[in-house]
């Protein structure tokens, strides 16, 4: 069997979700219609539209089901910088550095094609945005300018968590709407929208083990919001014939992880992440006592199925290829970005030197994982290393 250390990237489903999946996959009728059909499968959509809500701190009526995590993060900036247009000039959009591409290609295009004015916010050498980068950033461009600030909860890559409440108040005080890019931090950190203050929350549903091609974008009753697709006006901002079965799919993922009638990840969840993930970084730092942890420390400041690490001497991607050969699944960063040879601009944000940010490797865990999936890991790593740094940099 093979060790699959990229749940960050996608994550099995189990037996139960998959079960569900399948059986609303054979629901008949389109949510939208008023007959027999189209009710039932109606009543299963607002079922789960509900238990994804509760799940995030906000009301059913404020969630938007989407095609997945990047459309989500593309109605937030697009929609929102489109309709803060209206009635005053806000060209300003506040993005940290470091974010995923989703993010960042989104506010580029903005840039480019509508004439928005991106402003980078830098991390630190953790990856953290500091609040008085954020305060200093709105003083310079000027409150009544920024059309809206986006920040990753926490980081995909290095699994540094951000100072969430203090941001968002910030901003809020400012009158600058907020995204928030929780795609990552979903089931490991507690997600309230409501008591965040922000006004955008972007999730996706195969990160926790739901179906690929389903996400859900909060969007708060006071903010304004324009339509990527225009066209039937099924959900607020969003046309398009809902997904029943995804929704169902994401819902019955999170009643596998998160407490009922809370935003609480289950503690037997948490407890098994942090031990397996604990495991892991002690045992790399045993192969190899250069390797360096990057993100948070303490632990308890990154996600907790998140270990990141560089090692020196080595290409990341030679790494991914040589243990992929024994087995064993892991990746240099986001998937997003699978294939691309670039050297990961997280970690530049944070201020890695480029010899060393070459050598990034990614560990993510999820609830299928297990002692045995680190096991093969650390068994397999010694010889991956040595091969790596034989072939060496170039």
């Amino acid at each position: 069997m093979r060790s699959y250390l990229d749940h960050a990237a996608t994550s099995p489903m189990s037996e139960s979700v998959l079960s569900k999946y399948v059986g609303a996959l054979r629901t008949v009728g389109n949510p939208a219609s008023t007959h027999g059909n189209g009710q039932h499968a109606s009543e299963l959509l607002e079922a789960a539209r509900e238990r994804v809500a509760q799940s995030l701190g906000c009301d059913s009526a404020e969630l938007v089901f989407t095609g997945g995590g990047t459309e989500s993060i593309n109605l937030a900036l697009k929609g929102v910088y489109w309709a803060r247009q209206r009635g005053a000039s806000r060209p300003v959009i506040l993005v940290a550095d470091g974010e995923h591409h989703a993010t960042i290609e989104a506010a580029e295009w903005l840039r480019d094609a509508q004439g928005a004015e991106v402003v980078w916010l830098p991390i630190d050498e953790v990856g953290v945005l500091q609040p008085e980068t954020l305060e200093a950033a709105i003083a310079s461009a000027g409150a009544d300018r920024v059309a809206l600030l986006s920040f990753l909860w926490a980081n995909n890559e290095v699994g540094t968590v951000q100072p969430v409440s203090e941001l968002c108040s910030i901003a809020r005080d400012a009158g600058i709407p907020v995204h928030l890019d929780a795609v990552a931090a979903l089931g490991q950190v507690p997600l309230d929208f409501a008591a965040t203050g922000a006004s955008l929350m972007s999730v996706s549903a195969h990160k926790i083990g739901g179906a690929v091609g389903v996400g859900a974008l909060v969007v708060a009753r006071d903010q304004v919001i324009d339509s990527l697709f225009h066209g039937g006006s099924q959900q607020r901002g969003r046309s398009g014939t809902q997904d029943v079965a995804g929704a169902v799919s994401f819902a019955a993922a999170l009643d596998e992880i998160i407490e009922p009638g809370s935003q609480q990840p289950k503690s037997a969840h948490i407890e098994h992440l942090r031990l397996l993930r604990d495991r892991l970084i002690e045992g790399v730092r045993a192969v190899d006592p250069e390797a360096q942890l990057r993100g948070a420390d303490p632990l308890e400041s990154r996600l907790v199925g998140n270990a990141h690490f560089t090692f020196p001497g080595c290409q990341g991607d030679s790494l991914v290829y040589l243990l992929d050969a024994t087995g064993v699944s892991a990746s240099v960063g986001s998937a997003c970005r699978a294939g691309v040879a670039t050297i990961s601009h997280v970690l530049l944000a944070m201020g890695v030197p480029e010899q060393e940010a070459a050598g990034a490797l990614r560990f993510t865990l999820g609830s299928a994982s297990t002692a045995a999936d680190i096991d093969a890991l650390l068994t397999a790593l010694p010889a991956a290393l040595q091969r790596a740094r034989a072939a060496g940099l170039s």
